[in-house]
């Protein structure tokens, strides 16, 4: 087959600018082939490289006495002690699940389970962040249903459990929903496997599902904007099947064990090309490829379509020679494909053979270490005017707003498609503050949740990002857990606009600050750029996946308030509605600043809830909606009416941070507690009865629950 000429019009096609191509031609001092164009496009795109994000990337905390492996490799690594650790990593899959919702979602949870087993990890938690245009926009009901098909499809059949996340809406994203997909797995401190090949003449070993044309390009499609031929790029989304994946795990886990692995990477974004290459790269190793070896399920393939193709369910490994037979005999039971189809050489090559011809022969090192770097300009984001005076609103008005609303209404509808409880661990499921999963044969749990206000983040990137990493501390706190470390998935729209390059920038400064002040160590992530549909951007949602350690399950938070309980507020009030869900849901507003976020206080009262649990029946943190939506919310899954002394809107809706709402049936020690430790502590209300009364404006809980359980369905059915 002839290779198609290298004009301007391909190389643009290819997401490479005129200065990037010079920059090619520099390096390999000729035209290259259309399969290197394919290459050097995969592995220079933004999704691969982080060539507009490396730069402040490298500012982040990524390390402590608790990270085994931070950023960098296929996930993070974090001790949990006994000898055990946890793996874990967030990542986007948001451009293909606009483009093909139910498999954009599932291949996305398939991918972000390979980053965990890749490295040895068995998956014991997943969790989903989606963000989803206004509910009457014509796409939307289409999206969420895909979507959230797509997660619970795959997730459930391939056996792991769901037991956290997040769902929002907003007119931003209506052309370009987001798919935040986590996971987290359980390995032995002293068995991670990474991706740093060594040795020269090893073969490299193409495990499990064959190789088709789906997902040709699907990396350069994930780092360019959308326009009106969206539907032409349907054919670059991957297809999952779960089934597979279950039998690629059971398979690596138990190569792993028989000793024959030397390095080892999931085909993830850019497929073939960039697994091989960053094994390579990592090691100071070449790498030679046959490709008539790699096993096909389309005739005809290409080797551009090889390299380029995100068919899933793949792995890529150098094997140690001896052990060939016992590692083939292992993929043989499993009904997966084992096929040695290169080796690693001691030059500085990426060498690509098809039928008895060179179709690539690049520095495989210049792939990746020399992929442009920008330090792109930004300019800061001002500073917001206050908000000024807000339209007068009746406090139960004011909750009937958010409650109505899809993003604060009741999430079942979502949840529940998930199975949450396959595994037999979770001990909390969606729903709660965070999702809580024993750590199997032992005393311990872990915790994970994550978090972000985008709202606050476009107002405020550094106090937004500041938020999103105070939120997760505080979700994990109100279960009972230490936070260890998180992940990031930083989703934002054109860096090449340089007040949205300040949205990062921002983001990033105050994510940063954070996750040092409250010993929240970044450990892996992923950037998602050009989050854009005919020049809108997204609003910037840098999601913060956190997880958190139970010692024992006797430190869990998981009551529920009884009647007579106490509401107990934690943390100081002012009042803030700059930016607020009120204003946004009750008046259509999005004004003002973001809230202050004191990370001292943040650090001080979360300490306070882990010293004092003995004296706490249940909690939640403060967030979106303030006091009146977190202690409507913790009444109402107790079925319990709620009276809060409160009747002002600032203190009932105001969205001040480092607060937390508890039920305890001993206030008076609590109050005590706080005063000695200097944290504020005040007894706001009672739990009881059959009605929600803030400063006696009130209403029957059962027609509060009626709206606030049927409203999301209602809105997407």
């Amino acid at each position: 087959m002839t290779e198609p000429a290298i004009t301007p019009d391909l190389i643009a096609s290819h997401g490479l600018k005129p200065d990037e191509y010079q920059r090619i031609l520099g390096i390999i001092g000729r035209e290259p082939t259309f399969t290197e164009l394919g290459i050097f496009s995969a592995m220079w795109n933004e999704h691969c490289s982080y060539k507009s994000s490396k730069k402040w990337l490298r500012t982040l905390p990524t390390t402590g006495p608790q990270v085994i492996c931070g950023p960098g490799e296929n996930a993070g690594v974090v001790d949990i002690g006994d000898g055990q650790a946890v793996i874990f990593k967030m990542e986007s899959h948001n451009h293909p699940s606009y483009i093909e919702p139910y498999q954009g979602a599932a291949t996305g949870v398939g991918g972000i389970l390979r980053d965990v087993f890749t490295m040895g990890a068995r998956p014991i938690a997943a969790m989903n962040a989606l963000s989803f245009g206004e509910p009457s926009h014509p796409k939307t009901a289409h999206l969420v249903k895909g979507v959230v098909e797509g997660v619970g499809g795959y997730g459930n059949a391939f056996g792991v459990p769901t037991v956290g996340g997040e769902v929002r809406f907003h007119k931003s994203y209506n052309g370009n929903c987001l798919v935040n997909a986590f996971a987290a797995g359980l390995a032995d401190a002293d068995k991670i496997f990474y991706s740093v090949a060594s040795g020269v003449g090893m073969p490299v070993v193409y495990l499990g599902a064959k190789t088709g044309r789906d997902g040709v390009g699907g990396a350069t499609m994930a780092s360019a904007e959308f326009d009106d031929t969206i539907e032409e790029k349907r054919p670059t989304v991957q297809v999952g099947d779960p089934f597979t994946e279950k039998r690629l795990l059971e398979a690596c886990l138990e190569l792993m064990a028989s000793g024959a692995v030397i390095s080892i990477q999931d085909m993830g974004a850019a497929g073939l090309t960039c697994s091989a290459v960053e094994m390579g790269d990592k090691g100071g190793l070449g790498i030679k490829l046959q490709l008539d070896d790699v096993p096909q399920r389309e005739t005809g393939m290409t080797a551009y379509e090889m390299m380029l193709s995100e068919s899933q369910e793949r792995m890529l490994m150098v094997l140690k020679p001896e052990l060939e037979d016992v590692a083939r005999a292992i993929f043989v039971k499993w009904d997966l494909d084992f096929a040695i189809v290169g080796e690693t050489i001691p030059e500085d090559r990426f060498l690509i053979l098809h039928g008895n011809e060179i179709k690539a022969d690049l520095p495989l090192s210049k792939l990746s270490s020399s992929a442009p770097e920008y330090d792109r300009p930004w300019v800061e984001t001002p500073v917001p005017a206050p908000v000024g005076d807000i339209p007068a609103i009746g406090a139960i008005a004011g909750l009937k707003a958010l409650i109505g609303s899809p993003s604060y209404a009741h999430k079942a509808w979502v949840y529940e498609q998930y199975d949450s409880m396959v595994g037999a661990d979770t001990v909390m499921a969606p729903g709660a503050a965070a999702g809580v999963v024993r750590v199997h044969g032992t005393g311990k749990a872990l915790a994970f949740t994550s978090d972000v206000t985008p709202r606050y983040v476009k107002a405020n990137p550094f106090e937004g990002g500041k938020q999103a990493v105070a939120e997760a501390y505080r979700n994990l706190t109100a279960v009972g857990a230490t936070p260890l470390a998180t992940t990031d998935n930083l989703n934002f729209g054109n860096p090449e606009k340089p007040e949205i390059m300040g949205q990062f920038v921002g983001a990033i400064k105050g994510i940063g600050a954070a996750v040092a002040a409250l010993d929240m160590p970044i450990v892996s992530g992923n950037v998602s750029l050009y989050n854009e549909t005919d020049g809108k951007g997204i609003l910037p949602t840098p999601t913060i996946g956190a997880v958190g350690i139970l010692k024992s399950l006797d430190d869990l938070i998981a009551g529920r308030p009884v009647a007579g309980d106490a509401v107990v507020l934690v943390g100081a009030t002012a009042g803030h509605l700059g930016q607020s869900a009120l204003l946004a849901e009750a008046f259509g507003i999005e004004a003002g600043d973001a809230p202050h976020v004191d990370l001292a206080a943040e650090k001080a009262n979360g300490d306070f809830i882990r010293a004092h649990r003995a004296h706490i029946r249940a909690c939640t943190d403060l967030g979106d909606g303030g006091l009146a939506l977190a202690a409507f919310e913790m009444a109402e899954g107790a079925g319990l009416g709620v009276t809060l002394e409160a009747a002002d809107i600032p203190t009932l809706f105001g969205e001040d941070q480092a607060r937390y709402l508890i039920a305890t049936a001993s206030p008076e020690a609590l109050v005590a507690a706080g005063q000695a430790a200097g944290v504020p502590v005040a007894v706001v209300g009672r739990f009881g009865g059959d009605a929600v009364s803030f400063g006696g404006d009130s209403a029957p809980l059962a027609a509060l629950s009626d709206l606030y359980r049927s409203a999301f369905a209602k809105a997407v059915a």
